[in-house]
């Protein structure tokens, strides 16, 4: 195999285009591996996991577009590189309307009062401000804005009677269209306002599994409920839900608030005349109480008590998507009782933050510590993202995963390498991992993942050990993938698929303790 690559200094295309035109040289007789993404620290670091890094490829900045492919000679490798300009020609020409401007969009659609916003951090507050001074609600699905500008764009929002979500908001439902990361929800009363934005798809599609709908979605961006923040818009959210004739029930959702920012949550919430369930995800369920709410422990406990209330059901014994005793046991036994007595370790790979916060609650609950780029604790911090060390969950969402390049919602390619790379590590057990569906996700995830799961499961059957693959589907029947179909691609795999994220995480734990865990069935 011949390796080779091409540097387009000071070139910026969009993440995805890049992605899809690295697919396409993927497609190229005689090409074995080939990438088009941005030389960031972070990208050039995968390509040294995958083995498709060049000596020029080091000098390339975060200014410049890296090619490189892996071909069985030069002249196909050759070929490879000089497709790109045609494709990204062709990329652009896909694109059916555009505009230059703000100023232009609106010329063109003067009654719009909402504009989404996914630029450079650089100029992702210019334009936030800009369009709240146009009097527009804002979606800012950009990061890499300080606290300050973040304050600063939500005070003018709160003052404008505008909403301002974000920065860094993954999702949110308005009058029934999705934005961002989103699913194909029923219409319905309870509301949901979210510093958490798989929070809010694993809830909404949740609960319209359930039979219920969404009357709005409400995402506030993960820094809300900081100290510095003060939670401006999840109050904004709160207040507009508990006025809204549709909503009748209220969901909150988030990590637990810094003190001051929950007690003004809290506060609030005691003076709502809605029903209001809260799952300040790891967070005292007793603060809740007493402002007069409902607690969730999980994502799935807080839709399945929304739509009990929604229902005239009680919320404390209305569990839909636990399994009986039984069937979890007999599930889990199968898996361990293949398992070497070396094999003991979790390993997580996560595309959702909140999904692997959540998980790492459980897990660290039920088994003991869990490491990652996102810890419940400081000193559980990797000290390397790319190498796990005993139980680790890992978010490949993050800035460092993402920079440059498409969210792993959208590729799945470096959680199929590092799939790999944990398949080859004897002492794991168990793999765990969410599969977001919805619009903006990849548009078969499943059967993108299928075939590197099945190549993990023979690497360690062929080193005389059995690898446990764990997972749970984010999602509807109405999603553009298919529901239905995305879970059987996972079980023809080999893969556990569980009813929600929390029963994907319990399930892992119970597989990698061999079914030892004390007080397991007491708190399930």
């Amino acid at each position: 195999m011949v390796l080779g690559s091409a540097i387009r200094k000071g070139e910026y295309y969009d993440s995805v285009l890049l992605m899809r035109i690295s697919q396409e040289l993927k497609k190229i007789k005689g090409v074995r591996d080939a990438a088009v993404l941005i030389a960031t620290d972070s990208n050039k670091a995968l390509l040294r996991e995958a083995g498709l890094f060049t000596e020029e490829i080091g000098f390339a900045t975060s200014n410049d577009v890296v090619v490189v492919v892996d071909a069985e000679n030069e002249d196909i490798v050759r070929e490879a590189i000089a497709s790109v300009d045609k494709l990204l020609k062709a990329g652009y020409e896909m694109v059916e309307e555009s505009y230059p401007t703000l100023d232009a969009a609106l010329r063109a659609m003067p009654d719009a009062n909402l504009v989404v916003i996914s630029v450079s951090g650089d100029f992702a507050g210019w334009e936030a401000r800009k369009a709240l001074e146009r009097g527009l609600n804002v979606f800012l699905f950009s990061s890499g804005i300080s606290v300050e500008e973040e304050v600063e764009l939500k005070k003018k929002a709160v003052e404008k009677g505008l909403l301002m979500m974000g920065p860094d908001c993954g999702t949110a439902i308005i009058d029934g269209v999705g934005l961002g990361f989103a699913n194909v929800v029923e219409r319905g009363t309870i509301g949901t306002v979210a510093a958490a934005g798989t929070g809010i798809q694993e809830v909404t599609s949740l609960i319209t599994r359930l039979g219920s709908g969404i009357s709005q979605a409400i995402g506030t961006g993960g820094r809300d409920l900081r100290k510095e923040v003060g939670g401006i818009m999840m109050l904004k959210g709160l207040e507009l839900l508990s006025k809204d004739p549709e909503t009748k029930v209220i969901v909150v959702i988030s990590k637990p608030p810094d003190p001051e920012v929950e007690k003004k949550i809290l506060d609030f919430i005691s003076g709502c005349e809605k029903p209001v369930v809260v799952d300040f995800i790891g967070g005292d369920l007793e603060e809740v109480k007493r402002a007069g709410a409902i607690p969730a422990f999980t994502l799935e406990d807080a839709a399945s008590r929304a739509v009990a209330l929604v229902k005239n059901l009680d919320p404390s014994t209305y569990k839909p998507f636990e399994l009986p005793r039984v069937e979890m046991e007999n599930m889990a036994r199968k898996e361990f009782e293949r398992l070497s007595e070396e094999q003991k370790y979790v390993r997580g790979l996560f595309s959702g933050g909140t999904l692997c916060y959540e998980a790492m609650i459980l897990l660290s609950k039920l088994i003991g510590d869990v490491h990652s780029n996102i810890p419940l604790r400081p000193e559980l911090r990797l000290k390397n993202s790319l190498t796990s060390v005993v139980h680790t969950c890992i978010d490949m969402g993050t800035e460092e995963f993402v920079t440059g390049r498409p969210h792993p919602m959208i590729d799945l390619t470096p959680r199929i390498s590092r799939l790999l790379k944990e398949a080859r590590d004897p002492e794991v057990a168990v793999i765990l991992f969410d599969l977001v569906l919805g619009y903006g996700a990849n548009q078969d995830p499943a059967g993108v993942l299928s075939p590197a799961i099945k190549k993990a499961k023979e690497f360690a059957n062929a080193q005389g050990r059995y690898l446990a693959v764990v997972a749970s589907v984010c999602g509807t029947e109405r999603d553009p993938q298919n529901f239905h179909k995305q879970r059987k691609n996972l079980e023809d795999a080999g893969v556990v698929v569980m009813p929600s994220n929390a029963q994907a995480a319990r399930m892992a734990a119970l597989i990698a303790s061999r079914g030892e865990i004390a007080g397991f069935w007491e708190g399930n």
